[in-house]
């Protein structure tokens, strides 16, 4: 049987006990870092004196998965315990491990998914907003145009969108963020769970300021507040109007916040597709 069993994103105590008896009761790991599971695996052997753990180790990242998912591996998950984890937090929640779960599915073989430590929903949970629904991009890409349309998807989106960004560029993402609206409500935390976590719940102006005079170093959830208007027309609403595709650029542009340049330009290619 495969678990796949969630990890402390910071704090070593969150680790729940059906999870430790989990990875004591392991014949195998699967690990998307193994330098980073057997550091942990002695970290609660030390801290929470555990049970001795199994010695064997495979690596199984994003850039190795197809090459496990064979007959042969099946068969390994059916006949041994086998638990799968990621460095940190949820597997298969911006983590590897989705491809094994479908491979899991397909192949009848028996697979569970502990509960656990998952900074998506603590953070959802520590934002304050009071609404049910909201849309997790993971990161987003460091520059390019992709990384701008991710970003105003986000940024229009009529539910919580919620955004892992580093150290490097959460001064960079939030100021993106007020260039587009700069009265949009933001929650943002860094090194959840951990000594020196730290949240924010300010308007993105106002974290521009506030991120001049504080120590900016940790992983970040970034929590954007829905789209205030939400009672704007879709812009599969306009394409459908029997106006000119210039007029639907125009009103493209101003629910975009982008030039009616670059609505046309967008428009034009969608009706070549």
């Amino acid at each position: 049987m495969l678990k796949f069993v969630p990890t402390p994103i910071g704090n070593l105590e969150d680790i729940t006990f059906r999870s430790l008896k989990a990875l004591e009761e392991a014949e195998i790991f699967l690990c998307e870092d193994t330098r980073v599971t057997k550091k942990l695996l002695k970290l609660f052997k030390e801290k929470l004196n555990t049970n001795e753990f199994c010695d064997e180790f495979l690596s199984l990242h994003s850039h190795n998965e197809n090459s496990y998912l064979t007959q042969e591996f099946a068969q390994t998950l059916k006949s041994k315990n086998v638990v799968y984890v990621s460095d940190a937090g949820m597997p298969c929640i911006s983590d590897p491990g989705a491809k094994l779960v479908d491979f899991c599915i397909k192949n009848e073989i028996e697979y569970d998914i502990l509960p656990g430590a998952n900074a998506v929903l603590t953070a959802f949970a520590m934002s304050g907003f009071e609404t049910k629904e909201f849309v997790f991009f993971g990161f987003l890409d460091h520059k390019g145009q992709n990384r701008a349309q991710i970003l105003n998807k986000a940024m229009q989106n009529k539910f919580v969108s919620i955004i892992y960004e580093s150290p490097h560029r959460i001064e960079k993402l939030i100021n993106e963020i007020c260039a587009i609206d700069e009265n949009r409500v933001i929650f943002v935390v860094k090194e959840l769970t951990k000594m020196h976590q730290k949240f924010y719940k300010l308007s993105a102006l106002e974290l521009v300021h506030k991120f001049k005079s504080i120590n900016l170093n940790g992983e970040w959830v970034v929590v954007i507040e829905p789209n205030p208007k939400t009672d704007q027309i879709s812009i599969e609403e306009i394409l459908e109007l029997e106006i000119t595709l210039k007029e639907k650029a125009k009103m493209v542009a101003q629910l975009q916040n982008i030039s009616p340049k670059e609505a046309y330009n967008n428009l034009l290619k969608m009706d070549k597709k």
